[in-house]
């Protein structure tokens, strides 16, 4: 359903009892020495019953800030709403007391935060937040939460939902985890579901289906859905509306056609000129086999962890998470890993920088990883640096972000302390932070600006090798144009070799020099880049293509190469080793799949 135009100012176009959620005039401040500094100014909306609006935007410009002040999530008193209202019917929000609030989080009002391991309670299970979640709203025994937590699970495609719910937050991916947090929020079918950046951690084949997910709910219960993101594909699916902000004001709004096709602005122009788009990456970059020195080796590299259970607490089951898994990367060439949530792609870049044990062989610049002392070790990290997935688990939250970036030198001996100061203001400049902000700490910047630190401090050593494990998977688009511009410009001039890992397959498209496919641990697929994106021969690797969001409300998506069945799993009985998937050469470095 596409909904007719509306202003953010309030001109109706529909009866009011469609109105779910009205906000108007709202501003959110920060206290500080000099008094009251706006965040956001004067936001004004209108979300509708079965409606989905987008607010889009570069990273820091409020719009989670303004999720978070409709949900009544604000850090008091250092930060809150100042002025404006929102009325969720005919309450105002913004005036309830904490305790009406909570009855109505979760039930009437729910919310998928952007990072779903700071959002989730690391010592509760899987199973306990959900049930916990549901039984806070509706009269149930724990049995029916139970079986509606399991329900919530296998709706957004984990695997073994069962298992899951005796499973803590750590011992899932990224991804899965993202998926958890969907499954919470759609447990209670809210009225207006708020989703920031709710596909940020998923492969392009669980997005759609997330995607599909909300619009299933969206026609069955006509639930109104704020959608953040920095994903213009998704915005041009998902949108019948969509907000356009920067630096906490509304630049543009409109229908979502309007938007993308004219829109008044040129910075709503600039924004949709950096999205990535299949097709582009073609004349990119090299196309054939790569010549330079070999930086990394992989051979027959298999990783598996042990679950253990019953009264005796033995080993009952092994997590297959690589399996045979050999590549090679040359000296300035960009290697992409893409496949879902949980095929192994961070377990390999953990192994390759010594942080899982493997078996097999992995070596980086000649050296045997798992066979160094110390010493060696620590000269492995001046050729190799890695940038993890979740950018607030990998910054140590006491520490200024100047010393953060600068740790890598201390270490490693280089320079002396002006040296480090001039190097980290040149690294933030680089990565579009302003280099004013080294004083402050990791929970005052947004999502998308702490990735840019984590990228900042992996280059602060000029390596050899970067392992970039989704490190633009939280960046908005310009500033995603603005770091991958910055990546190949490092890989030019330095000979920096690049394992890219990735769902977003625009952005690998544009970036790599080869690409491996992988799935449940294994290799199913690898190529050229105009092997894989001319001809895929996989039918995995075909679905992952078909799933991309295209950045146009006019595109007719045509049918998608669908599974069927139980989610397939990488967890087997002792005595059970993996399903081998056999690959087949065929020619050019390229193979296929043949069981």
């Amino acid at each position: 359903m596409k909904a007719g135009v509306e202003t953010v100012t309030g001109a109706a176009t529909a009866p009011v009892q469609d109105k779910v959620l009205q906000v108007r005039g709202l501003t959110v401040s920060v206290r500080t020495e000099v008094g009251l500094l706006p965040l956001v100014s004067d936001i004004s909306f209108i979300l509708r019953r079965g409606e989905t609006l987008a607010i889009a935007g570069e990273s820091g410009s409020g719009k989670s800030i303004t999720s978070l002040a409709l949900m009544g999530l604000l850090p008091p008193p250092a930060v809150r709403v100042t002025a404006g209202s929102v009325h969720l019917g005919p309450r105002n929000l913004t005036q309830l007391p904490e305790r009406e609030m909570r009855s109505i989080r979760g039930d009437r009002i729910a919310m998928i935060f952007q990072e779903p391991m700071t959002s989730l309670n690391p010592v509760m299970t899987i199973g306990a937040q959900l049930t916990e979640a549901i039984r806070a709203h509706q009269p149930v025994s724990r049995k029916a939460a139970g079986e509606a937590a399991i329900a919530a699970l296998r709706a957004v495609r984990i695997s073994q939902p069962e298992r899951r719910l005796a499973q803590y937050p750590h011992e899932l991916s990224g991804g899965m985890r993202q998926r958890v947090m969907i499954a919470m929020a759609l447990a209670l079918k809210p009225e207006v579901l708020i989703a920031d950046e709710p596909t940020t951690a998923l492969d392009v084949t669980v997005q759609r289906e997330v995607l599909d997910l909300l619009r299933d709910l969206q026609r069955e219960t006509g639930t109104a859905i704020l959608l953040i993101t920095h994903d213009m594909g998704v915005v041009a699916e998902m949108a019948d509306r969509v907000i356009v902000m920067r630096h906490g004001k509304i630049e543009e709004a409109g229908d979502v056609r309007q938007i993308f096709s004219n829109p008044t602005r040129s910075y709503t122009r600039e924004l949709l000129a950096a999205v990535p788009r299949m097709g582009t990456g073609a004349h990119s970059g090299s196309n054939g086999e790569p010549t330079g020195a070999t930086i990394a080796r992989l051979s027959d590299v298999s990783v598996q962890f042990d679950l253990r259970g019953g009264l005796l607490n033995r080993v009952t089951h092994h997590v297959h998470a690589v399996e045979n898994v050999s590549f090679e990367i040359r000296a300035g060439e960009t290697f992409s890993l893409v496949g879902e949530s949980g095929c192994g792609k961070s377990t390999i870049a953990r192994a390759m920088v010594g942080l899982v044990p493997h078996k097999g062989s992995i070596e980086i610049d000649g050296k045997r990883v798992g066979r160094l002392d110390h010493g060696a070790r620590k000269e492995l990290c001046r050729s190799v640096q890695i940038i993890f997935q979740d950018p607030m688990a990998a910054l140590d939250p006491r520490m200024r972000i100047g010393d953060l970036i600068a740790e890598p030198l201390v270490i490693q001996g280089i320079g002396n302390a002006s040296d480090h100061h001039q190097r980290v203001g040149d690294l933030l400049s680089r990565v579009g932070l302003s280099p004013d902000s080294t004083d402050r700490y990791p929970h005052e910047f947004s999502g998308g600006q702490r990735q840019r630190i984590c990228i900042a401090r992996a280059l602060a050593l000029h390596p050899k090798l970067i392992i970039a494990d989704e490190s633009v998977s939280a960046l908005d688009v310009s500033v995603q144009a603005r770091v991958l511009t910055l990546m190949k410009t490092l890989k030019d001039e330095f000979g920096i070799a690049t394992l890219f890992i990735s769902h977003d397959m625009a952005v690998v498209e544009n970036v790599s020099d080869r690409i491996a496919v992988m799935y449940l641990g294994q290799i199913v697929e690898t190529g050229t880049r105009s092997q894989i994106f001319g001809t895929p021969q996989h039918p995995y690797t075909r679905g992952l293509i078909n799933a991309v969001p295209v950045p146009d409300p006019a595109f007719v998506r045509p049918p998608l190469e669908r599974m069927t069945g139980e989610v397939a799993s990488p967890v087997h009985q002792i005595g059970q080793g993996p399903v081998r998937v056999k690959l087949r050469n065929i020619g050019g470095g390229h193979f296929v799949a043949i069981a």
